[in-house]
């Protein structure tokens, strides 16, 4: 129910969504806390779900507003704008381009509106440009390290992995989108820690799927048909991990001769896949966490109050971030993480 609410609303907020081509003056909201929104697609499994929950979070306290940029950045710099005119006393942005928050920011702090960045970490020397730029996400190396971890322990404890009986780990990565920094970190990071555990692997290939499942799908089909001795597959999400199952799904072969598959973010479908056996493991990206997080903040910011108000509560690094901790998930503690 709480997820047809969401649905509903914001395909009527974005029905009423209608670009100004003029230069209105920012009209500052002097009633209720009014938050806006943006995110780069509304397709993005986690992201659905994490807003879902900050929803939830703000409650009454605040009026909300949510765009969906569709991955056009071009589209998000205006939504920003629309936002600052309608007076909204925060705004909180998904990149579509992580690489290129200018236009942003300068909007931003024309108008004097702090702007919360989540999920899609900006980069560095960026978001340093002004004192009322935030960041609430979690740590993507920590994901990787994570998922890379889980790997290696299945592979140490099921000599089966190695279906081939060569000593070494034929894999795959699926990347989710080019010059993102979440699936650069999360690459390389779940492979280091898949070697430091002292695996041997042979990389087979890597695709970069965006994030999308149907992606995905047929990124692993092409891998299957050049060369069907792979027997991991890495992914940098649940949805990308799922689609490959459903490569594998469709190819016929059989499941003794599938590969181990894991993802990252402990979507709700990627938790049930963990517990059904299809997925041995994923990492679990706490979206309650930081729809909390990203609430408090908004609401505090708002009042006029300033992220320290706030870090006895979180943990709140150089003055600008909140990251919440991953966890590892697996059949064994699945349960304590499906219907959160």
């Amino acid at each position: 129910m709480r997820k047809r609410i969401f649905a509903v609303a914001l395909v009527l907020i974005l029905g009423m969504f209608c670009m100004s081509c003029g230069t209105k003056a920012p009209q500052r909201n002097t009633g209720k806390i009014k938050i806006g929104v943006t995110i780069y697609d509304q397709y993005d499994t986690f992201l659905t779900q994490l807003m879902e929950c900050f929803v939830k979070e703000v409650g009454t306290e605040a009026e909300l507003v949510v765009f969906n940029a569709s991955q056009s950045q071009q589209t998000q710099n205006s939504q920003v704008k629309k936002m600052i005119e309608d007076g909204c006393d925060v705004i909180c942005v998904n990149l579509v381009d992580r690489t290129d928050p200018t236009t942003v920011i300068d909007a931003a702090k024309k108008a004097d509106v702090p702007i919360i960045f989540f999920n899609r970490e900006l980069v560095e020397g960026d978001i340093g440009r002004w004192n009322r730029l935030f960041y609430v996400g979690a740590d993507a190396a920590q994901s990787g390290t994570m998922e890379g971890e889980l790997a290696a322990d299945l592979c140490c404890r099921d000599t089966g992995v190695d279906k081939n009986g060569d000593g070494k780990i034929q894999y795959v990565v699926l990347e989710g989108e080019a010059g993102h920094q979440d699936a650069i970190v999360r690459c390389e990071y779940s492979v280091d820690a898949l070697v430091r555990a002292g695996v041997e692997v042979d990389r087979l290939g890597s695709a970069i799927a965006n994030w999308n499942r149907a992606q995905a799908q047929t990124k692993t089909t092409q891998f299957i048909e050049s060369n069907n001795g792979i027997e991991l597959v890495m992914s940098n999400n649940d949805d990308m991990a799922l689609g490959a199952i459903d490569a594998y799904e469709a190819s016929g072969i059989d499941r003794d001769n599938w590969p181990v598959f894991f993802g990252i973010d402990g979507t709700d479908v990627g938790l049930a896949a963990v517990r059904d056996g299809l997925l041995s493991g994923t990492v679990y990206n706490d979206k309650e966490g930081q729809a909390g997080a990203m609430s408090r903040l908004a609401l505090t910011l708002a009042r006029g109050g300033s992220i320290e108000d706030i870090a006895d509560e979180y943990d709140v690094t150089e003055g600008k971030y909140i990251r919440l901790p991953y966890a590892k998930v697996t059949l064994e503690n699945v349960e304590e993480y499906l219907g959160r």
